[in-house]
């Protein structure tokens, strides 16, 4: 399985606007977070998921999501080639990640808010959480 944007819209009239993703299936999650890196370090890389898939939606601003498919999990290869989607707030869509990957998140401007949905339950995060330096592989800045 690959990383894939589900689309989604946003209806705007007298009472206000509504943002949806309605092809995201809640199926599967176990929890959720808001991410809001600070202004002093705004990216959080290099974090990756053998078992969980993440699902990100930006609540507010704009971020880049940085990730690359995981080769060897102990010593994963320096040349990945970086995949990157950037989520505007004004833009409803949903980024899934599926799990095998590492990513990096990037906000774009201050005040940013990312939603991130995963499918692993609490308990089972040691097992798969794995974290590289950040500047394991180096983003394009």
């Amino acid at each position: 399985m690959k990383p894939k944007i589900i689309a989604g819209g946003n209806f705007s009239g007298h009472r206000g606007t509504v943002s949806y993703v309605n092809d995201f299936s809640f199926n599967g999650i176990e929890r959720f977070y808001i991410i809001s890196n600070s202004d002093a370090h705004p990216v959080r890389a290099w974090q990756g998921h053998k078992l969980d898939s993440k699902n990100f939606y930006c609540l507010s601003g704009s971020f880049r999501i940085h990730y690359v498919k995981i080769d060897d999990w102990e010593h994963p290869s320096k040349d990945l080639t970086i995949e990157t989607v950037t989520l505007l707030a004004s833009e409803s869509k949903m980024l899934h990640i599926p799990a095998g990957y590492a990513n990096a998140i990037e906000s774009l401007e201050s005040h940013s808010k990312l939603l991130s949905f995963s499918t692993l339950p609490l308990h089972n995060v040691s097992d798969d959480d794995v974290r590289y330096e950040a500047n394991y592989w180096k983003l394009n800045e």
